[in-house]
């Protein structure tokens, strides 16, 4: 049996200052701090001396979120670059605001980018898809990944089995801080035990 345990960062600078995130670099706030470190210690209670792999993503606010949880579990997290959040182009380092009014196409569908030079759902789905393989084929029984919430939104639909173009009718997003326990049963079975479970941060 597999058990896979994803961790939405917790509290970020572009949470609290009205800027956007995607791949701008922000760190975590003190709060965010205080609640990562929460998380951690609730993982070690459910997984203290079992192996464990540890996947974050490269940015600051997940990659500082993972070191708490490292810190705790006495491991050192893989950085993977596809774990990011998708890319939104031009307005990474301007405000909400600015892209509200500057917003070139209304995303409707999978393939449309807000922004010539970002992301699309497909895109995002694409960039994620080798990993999530890999994992899912890996011998590791125990596996934290670290990310962000489109991106997240992104894994819970492909771990349901779902396609690509599921993404056009229904998505399972979450919260800064909230944690989700999947398992994957010998016979292939997929379950959802827990999605975007906020307890671990209180």
């Amino acid at each position: 049996m597999k058990r896979i345990f994803t961790v939405q960062h917790t509290q970020s600078e572009h949470h609290t200052n009205g800027m956007v995130g995607s791949w701008t670099d922000w760190s975590l706030t003190e709060l965010g701090k205080q609640q990562a470190d929460r998380i951690a210690i609730k993982l070690k209670q459910e997984l203290d001396g079992k192996k464990i792999v540890l996947y974050t993503s490269d940015l600051k606010r997940a990659k500082q979120t993972a070191d708490s949880i490292a810190s705790q579990l006495k491991v050192v997290p893989i950085v993977k670059t596809e774990l990011r959040e998708r890319n939104l182009g031009r307005c990474c380092g301007k405000s909400v605001q600015w892209l509200r009014e500057n917003l070139e196409c209304d995303e409707k569908t999978i393939d449309d980018r807000l922004f010539p030079d970002a992301e699309s759902r497909r895109d995002e789905w694409n960039r994620l898809k080798p990993f999530f393989d890999q994992i899912m084929a890996a011998e590791a029984e125990n596996i934290i990944i670290v990310s962000h919430g489109d991106l997240l939104s992104v894994f819970n639909s492909m771990f349901l089995g779902l396609g690509v173009a599921s993404l056009n009718t229904c998505e399972l997003f979450g919260f800064a801080g909230g944690v989700s326990q999947m398992i994957v049963r010998d016979d292939g079975k997929r379950i959802i035990k827990r999605i975007g479970d906020m307890s671990f941060v209180l």
